[in-house]
């Protein structure tokens, strides 16, 4: 059965609800979606330049700040 929806005439609230439900649908069985390899290569090069010093952390919220600054 094939369920559409408008979304243009949900609310903002309705349009979370509706994506939270779609991803906790997607999670459920994520071992059965493969990350491609390109990922993987990616995450062992940020952990090398983690451990190496090369990358530090920062706090999520100044995280979203700096990029907030970088793309005005």
């Amino acid at each position: 059965m094939q369920n559409t929806i408008e979304i243009k005439h949900l609310t903002r609230e309705e349009k979370l609800r509706v994506m939270e439900d779609i991803w906790e649908d997607l999670s459920i069985n994520d071992k059965q979606i493969e990350s491609p390899e390109w990922h993987n290569e990616v995450l062992k090069e940020t952990n090398y330049r983690f451990s190496s010093g090369l990358e530090k952390s920062i706090d999520w919220h100044d995280a979203k700040k700096e990029l907030r600054k970088r793309f005005e």
